[in-house]
Formats: structure tokens, C-alpha cells, sequence
């Protein structure tokens, strides 16, 4: 009868040792044997009527190897189960008998297995403390969405001159000397862009030009860095590029007429809201503003939260076992320098999937068929914006688009792990204590973008 024994190696890390007898896998062994007889098809003999001998000499050593390691694993498997051990991934192989094993002699062997132990640990969620920061919507950011949703409902025409830094040119970059001659074989391109993109010398070269006339500019003087970067990008041009010259011939001159601030636009931009008013208009801006901001200033609550409980949770890891369970024991297999340094990411994954699967116990978090439908008509009222209002029967629409969906599987997994995440934070947000402090749209942009994870 097989055996399991324990014994302690390290910290958090056990050595599993199983014994089987001959007795545990002899009797799949055989049976594993007759099958390969009844199924076999060799030449000369018929379906079924293969020689024992001969389907043990050719399948005998495959089906042997096989039945002790399905025995092996199973009875670890039972084992772990049995005793409640919780541990880290798979247990990974030690020493093992398989290159003295003869399927003409079954005897008793040993299998030894190192396996990584999950923590215990304390969780301290209600001591954590995070900043609600609120942006105040200025009356010079409510105008500049004002005017940019005037743009985009604007209608473009051509105007004869380019008189405005506001006007579109079609352009031809045509590579060239400084002088603008065209250089043979050189890069020939065509694009369209605002000539407040320029840098404002150059700029001037531009402003009363017609369809037709030409300026010779050098890239990295034409533009400043950030819109430099996407010139050559769009172009799809190198850096190094970015110091040759170019003859600029424009192809058509455009101006966008800003949509007027009356119904059309108001209708557009808000087709379910009954706004008359300019004054209206800006105030339904500002509570877009606001909500953005609020959806942002919650997300970073949620990465306070986050850092606060792997920063703050104390717990211990068998770390030589999880580095050899990298580098031999996941799909990919990693170098011994390449394990040393995703190591310490790889720790932190384990510690907040620890913390959050306690978390999730704790707080009863569940995701329903019904919240994946709901995901999925928000998801779809999200791409659409203002457009659903003109779809008609708006709720059967959304019942067979959220139907279809809940028919795919990766947007099942998707929606269920972002849907589960989201409950999770939402419910731990409401046990921590939150600070508002106010703070400015261009700090609070800061702090997004100088935060690394």
C-alpha cells in the first residue's frame, strides 16, 4: 500500500516522499496492456489477436512509466488534499527511480517531491489610509472642451490662403538640400496638419501661402519635440531623419468651421438631455469633466489601496524553491540570471493573489450571470457615446448584443476578472479612511503619469 512521508527542508518548503508497491499499479499495468492488445493494429496479425508478448516488448516500458507516475500523482495529489497543505504552483521533482525501472520486474519505488508552502499572514485593510483627491474644473477647461467639441461637429472647407494658425494643410514632404532642391531616390511623403503645429518661426513661412506653394523646412527646427515625435511617426520616419531637410508643397488648404453654439450642436453632443441653453451646455461639460476626473481619482484609490496592502502585509515566501520553481517549473524555462531578476515581481503577483483571494473570501465577492450582462450593455452604451439614442428600441438592442457576448468565452474571462477586481476595491474603499485633498488638473496628471507600478 502506498505511503506518503513529510519532512521540513526550509522555510516554507517541505520534501514529499512517496513510496508505492507493486501491488498499487500492477493491476493498471496489465490492464493497460490488454487494451493496447484489443486496439493494436500491426501487420500480420488481426485486430485483437496480437501475442501478449509481442504488445508487451513493443508498448511494455511507455504503459509501465506511465501507470506508476499517474500512481505517483495521484497518490500526492490525495495526499495534499487529505492534510490541507496549501502550496505554491506544482511540486517539482527531485530525485526519482524512472531510470531503474524494469517493466519485467515490478518492484516497490520511492518518488521524492519539494513543495512551496503559502504563507499565513494578517491583513490590516482597516488601518490603511489614502488621499481622494478632487480636481476643480476650471471655467478655462470647460472651454477648451467647448471648443473642441465645436471642432469636431464643425464643417471643414477651403479657404484660398492660409491665414490662420488654425487652418489644415495637405501636404507633400518631398526630401530636399536646404535649398529645396529635390534629392533623387529621397523620401517622398504625404500628410496634413494644423500650422500651429509648427514652431512659431516657422510658422510664419506658412501663414498667407495657396494651394500650390511650397517652404523649405528642417524637421527637428519645424517642430518641437513632442509633435517631432509624431511627425516622424506618422510619417514613418527615424530620429535621425528628423535632422534632414524637406520641401513642403501644399496640396490643399483647409479651415474647420467651429459647429455655432445652438441646438444642432447641444442635440450632438447630448442627444438625451432637453439643453437650450449655452449656459446649460457648459454646465452638462462641466459634470463630464467632473465624472472623468472622479472615475480617474477612484482608480487611484484603488492603486493606493493596492500598494498600501503589499507594502504593508507581512509575509514570509519560500524563496529558493518559488526561483527553481521558475526556472524549471513554468512553461518557459529561465536561466538562473533571468529567474534572479523576475523574482521580485514574480513575489509580489503571488503576494496580492494571496491578499486578494483572502480578500475576496472576506468579503463575499461574487460575479453572477447578471453582472456580466450589465458589463457587457455598459460596454456597449460606452462605445456607442451619444449614438444609442438613435438606435431605436434601445433595450431589446442591448439584450441581444448582451447575449451574444456572454456566448464568448475570453470576454467571459475578461469581464469576470475585471467585473470581480472592481467589487473587490469598491468594497475595501469603504473600510479605509479617505482624505479628499484638492488638487489641479495638470498635479493630478503628474501623478498619473509619474506613477510606475
Amino acid at each position: 500500500m502506498a505511503t506518503v512521508k513529510r519532512e521540513n527542508i526550509g522555510l516554507l518548503n517541505d520534501k514529499l516522499t512517496v513510496n508505492i508497491t507493486k501491488e498499487d499499479y500492477l493491476k493498471n499495468y496489465e490492464a493497460g496492456l490488454k487494451k493496447h492488445a484489443k486496439n493494436a493494429t500491426i501487420p500480420g496479425f488481426r485486430k485483437g489477436m496480437v501475442p501478449t508478448g509481442l504488445i508487451k516488448k513493443m508498448y511494455g516500458h511507455s504503459v509501465f512509466t506511465d501507470e506508476i507516475l499517474k500512481t505517483v500523482e495521484k497518490e500526492m495529489n490525495q495526499y495534499i488534499a487529505k492534510e490541507k497543505i496549501e502550496i505554491f504552483a506544482q511540486p517539482l521533482p527531485l530525485d526519482s527511480q524512472l531510470a531503474n525501472m524494469d517493466f519485467n520486474n515490478p518492484a516497490n519505488y520511492d518518488f521524492s517531491f519539494e513543495v512551496g508552502l503559502k504563507p499565513t499572514f494578517e491583513l490590516k485593510v482597516k488601518d490603511t489610509k489614502v488621499i481622494r483627491y478632487k480636481v476643480e474644473v476650471t471655467p478655462e477647461m470647460i472651454q477648451a472642451e467647448l471648443e473642441r467639441l465645436q471642432t469636431r461637429n464643425g464643417n471643414m472647407t477651403e479657404p484660398e490662403v492660409a491665414d490662420s494658425e488654425e487652418n489644415v494643410l495637405n501636404v507633400t514632404f518631398i526630401e530636399s538640400d536646404a535649398a529645396g532642391n529635390e534629392i533623387e531616390g529621397g523620401i517622398k511623403k504625404d500628410n496634413s496638419l494644423l500650422i500651429k503645429y509648427f514652431t512659431d518661426k516657422v510658422r510664419k513661412q506658412f501663414l498667407g501661402k495657396k494651394k500650390d506653394e511650397s517652404a523649405v523646412i528642417q524637421l527637428s527646427k519645424a517642430f518641437d519635440d513632442k509633435e517631432l515625435d509624431v511627425i516622424i511617426a506618422d510619417l514613418g520616419l527615424t530620429k535621425e531623419d528628423g535632422e534632414k531637410y524637406f520641401k513642403l508643397i501644399i496640396t490643399k488648404v483647409g479651415l474647420v468651421e467651429k459647429a455655432p453654439l445652438e441646438a444642432p450642436l447641444f442635440l450632438a453632443t447630448y442627444p438625451n438631455q432637453a439643453i437650450t441653453t449655452e449656459a446649460e451646455f457648459r454646465e452638462a461639460i462641466k459634470k463630464d469633466i467632473e465624472g472623468y476626473f472622479d472615475q480617474q481619482a477612484k482608480n487611484q484609490i484603488h492603486d493606493q489601496i493596492y500598494h498600501a496592502l503589499i507594502d504593508n502585509t507581512k509575509m514570509e515566501f519560500p524563496v529558493e524553491f518559488l526561483k527553481r520553481w521558475l526556472r524549471n517549473g513554468g512553461e518557459k524555462r529561465r536561466t538562473d540570471e533571468e529567474a534572479e531578476k523576475e523574482y521580485p515581481v514574480f513575489q509580489d503577483q503571488l503576494k496580492w493573489t494571496l491578499i486578494s483571494t483572502q480578500l475576496m473570501t472576506d468579503h463575499k465577492i461574487e460575479v453572477v450571470a447578471e453582472d456580466l450582462k450589465n458589463f457587457a450593455k455598459q460596454q456597449l452604451m460606452s462605445y456607442m457615446g451619444g449614438q444609442l439614442g438613435a438606435l431605436g428600441d434601445n433595450d431589446q438592442w442591448l439584450e441581444d448584443y448582451a447575449a451574444r457576448m456572454m456566448q464568448d468565452r475570453k470576454f467571459v474571462e475578461d469581464s469576470y476578472q475585471r467585473i470581480s477586481t472592481d467589487k473587490l476595491f469598491n468594497a475595501i474603499e469603504a473600510e479605509v479612511t479617505a482624505k479628499e485633498e484638492k488638487i489641479s488638473s495638470e498635479k493630478f496628471a503628474e501623478k498619473l503619469n509619474n506613477h510606475q507600478h
